[in-house]
């Protein structure tokens, strides 16, 4: 089963904000850019919206399209359509407590990411 997936690079100055994944997650224990699930019939682009105020507390007022990744984890097939997100209002939190950062966009590579991430990092650094 194809799961998709809205995910934001939340970007101010040359700082990206990240989020590590919770141990009990698919993936967890890894760094990734705050999203989720889009819900049955959501547009990728409302699901961005409504995961970013639930997970970081933000309200997302100026976005625009980055990248969709397809990848297989072998458990897991997941579609990534990333956003940069690049106006909110509020200051991204944790919401659900998972521990967060503010990382310099040339430091990215030294975290650990899930392999559907890799290419997106990649992609932020040239």
């Amino acid at each position: 089963m194809l799961v998709r997936v809205a995910a934001g690079i939340i970007v101010r100055d040359d700082l990206v904000f990240i989020a590590l994944r919770k141990s009990s997650q698919h993936q967890g224990g890894l760094w990734e850019f705050p999203g989720g699930k889009c819900e049955p019939m959501e547009s990728p682009e409302t699901a961005l919206q409504r995961e970013l105020k639930e997970e970081c507390g933000i309200a997302v007022t100026e976005y625009s399209f980055f990248k969709t990744i397809a990848h297989d984890y072998g458990d897991k097939q997941v579609e990534l359509c990333f956003y940069k997100v690049t106006k909110f209002d509020g200051e991204p939190v944790g919401s659900e407590g998972q521990q967060t950062a503010w990382v310099p966009v040339s430091d990215l590579p030294s975290y650990d990411f899930p392999e559907a991430n890799k290419e997106i990092v990649a992609d932020l650094i040239k």
